[in-house]
């Protein structure tokens, strides 16, 4: 038998202590010391322990140390480490260059509404300077609409060529300029002012589908609900700073305050977003290889191919509208901008009239709630995102998100309708505009999942049934109270309107991609 001791030079000092000699015997037969020298040379360090394999080192435990370091647990997914691994995610998320992406375009649909929404404010000190009557202070308010009718479609064609980065920073310069425009226009001609209402509208028309397009390029599908709740919870922020701050703007610089200021805010978002900003995740010069690679592992991009055929191609508008589950997604947003712009507009008007309160009292009832959906909106989120990490179906969790939204105004509003005073009749208002956010989770989520390559578009589309709801439901309300004297019997109706649009959505709305070019 051999010693133990001639392999010590095997294994290069300093030497290791003596086998055991049961283990002895055995690693002579396994390996002679004569064949080892035969070589010319020693062997490598790996082979003397390899001698120690089938006693000493199981084969996994042999190999783990060359393995190379796994990535850290990707944001969102549950690790085996409990807390510390959980905390690293939400730290790892938080700082992430994709969240700034989701803030930058919070912050500009935030621009978005306070801008649109500061003529609600303005109207009466305008009516009084100027000498509106009241039906053309109607036709100043819908001003907006007009333009806003037009955009969407031709903007979400720009933004599924040109990408949303661009788009979405055209878009803000634009508005911003019609807003800070507004003092000058308004003194010089009435048309001049109508036509900066009409340009707002038109700029505005592309911040949606631009949003839509930038979480589809910056987030996985795990996160994109989380992602466009942190962008529309800016958007109804927006309505409670239009609402709130442009009165106290004007008791110290005037009517035209608040516009200049919105504007000027406006140009320093797009001073901001141009260079620190890309258009996708691949073009970012300080993102991580760790965060590149999570966001595009398994997602297919739809990069704008400007200059190639494709890009000159008329989006097929015949093929879009025969396929059930486009219908599902008009459905969904004509009926979400009809309870929209009902509340926005009438709800001041409803305290006043119903409850008899005054209208500052009556604005801060009406703001509130915006508040709501925006919370409640990145609740949703995040709800939705966990539900499909948890292997629930896409196409159950928008069901189940945009019933939620549905379902949950409709029945907030049959409260309201019975509410015996105005402290329970807000309460169930903030029900009732809080849950509508759920629909951020469902319907616009699922413009990006079934035709990511015609999602502009198709928000486009949707956008324009959606405005053509909300001029149908502002005037619709003012008429049904003119001929019926109340409002309760028009809360009815919107109630029934949102039951059905639910129905409608759960039986034709899909989470999976949808073929609308023919090939397979």
């Amino acid at each position: 038998m051999t010693p133990s001791g001639q392999l010590l030079p095997l294994t290069r000092p300093p030497p290791p202590p003596p086998a055991p000699p049961v283990l002895s015997s055995r690693r002579s037969r396994c390996l002679p010391p004569a064949r080892a020298h035969a070589r010319g040379s020693p062997p490598p360090l790996w082979r003397a322990h390899r001698l120690h394999d089938r006693f000493l080192h199981p084969t996994p435990q042999f190999r783990a140390p060359a393995r190379a370091p796994r990535p850290p647990t990707p944001p969102g997914v549950s690790a085996a480490g409990g807390g510390e691994a959980q905390a690293a995610a939400v730290a790892e998320f938080v700082t992430s260059e994709r969240v700034k992406v989701a803030a930058m375009l919070g912050l500009a649909l935030a621009l978005c509404n306070a801008d649109r929404v500061v003529m609600s404010v303005a109207i009466v000190p305008l009516s009084q300077a100027y000498g509106w009557t009241p039906s053309f202070a109607g036709v100043v308010q819908s001003s907006f609409l007009w333009g806003y009718l037009m955009s969407p479609i031709i903007g979400g064609a720009l933004v599924d060529y040109y990408g949303g980065k661009r788009v979405m920073a055209y878009g803000v310069a634009l508005w911003s300029l019609a807003t800070f425009l507004s003092p000058w226009a308004a003194g010089r001609s009435i048309w001049l002012f109508l036509f900066t209402r009409v340009l707002l509208g038109i700029a505005e028309g592309v911040a949606l589908p631009s949003m839509n397009n930038m979480v589809l390029r910056w987030f996985p599908h795990t996160e994109r609900s989380s992602a466009v709740g942190i962008a529309m919870a800016g958007f109804q922020l927006g309505n409670t700073i239009g609402l709130l701050l442009s009165p106290i703007i004007m008791s110290r610089t005037g009517i035209f305050g608040p516009f200049v200021i919105f504007g000027l805010f406006g140009f320093l978002w797009v001073l901001v977003w141009i260079p620190a900003i890309s258009g996708t995740p691949g073009e970012h010069a300080q993102i991580s290889a760790y965060e590149l690679e999570y966001i595009t592992k398994d997602q297919k991009l739809v990069k704008p191919q400007i200059g190639s055929a494709k890009t000159k191609k008329v989006p097929p508008f015949s093929k879009l509208l025969s396929k059930w589950p486009t219908w599902a997604l008009i459905s969904a947003n004509a009926m979400h901008s009809w309870g929209y712009f009902v509340i926005l507009s009438w709800m001041p008007v409803y305290f006043k009239t119903i409850y008899h309160v005054n209208l500052r009292d009556a604005a801060w009832f009406s703001a509130l709630p915006w508040v709501m959906m925006a919370v409640l909106g990145y609740v949703a989120g995040l709800v939705s995102d966990m539900l499909i990490r948890n292997g629930t179906n896409i196409t159950l969790t928008r069901k189940i998100m945009q019933s939620i939204g549905f379902l949950g105004p409709g029945i907030a509003l049959l409260g309201l309708n019975a509410a015996k005073s105005p402290i329970i009749a807000s309460a169930w208002l903030t029900v009732a505009v809080g849950l509508k956010s759920f629909g951020h989770s469902g319907f616009l989520v699922n413009l990006q999942e079934i035709a990511p390559q015609y999602a502009g578009v198709l928000h486009g589309m949707s956008n324009t049934a959606g405005t053509f709801a909300a001029i149908l439901g502002t005037v619709g309300a003012g008429f049904f109270v003119d001929r019926m004297g109340s409002f309760r019997g028009f809360l009815i109706l919107t109630s029934l309107l949102y039951f059905s649009s639910a129905l409608f959505w759960d039986i034709f709305a899909t989470g999976e991609r949808v073929d609308f070019d023919g090939t397979g």
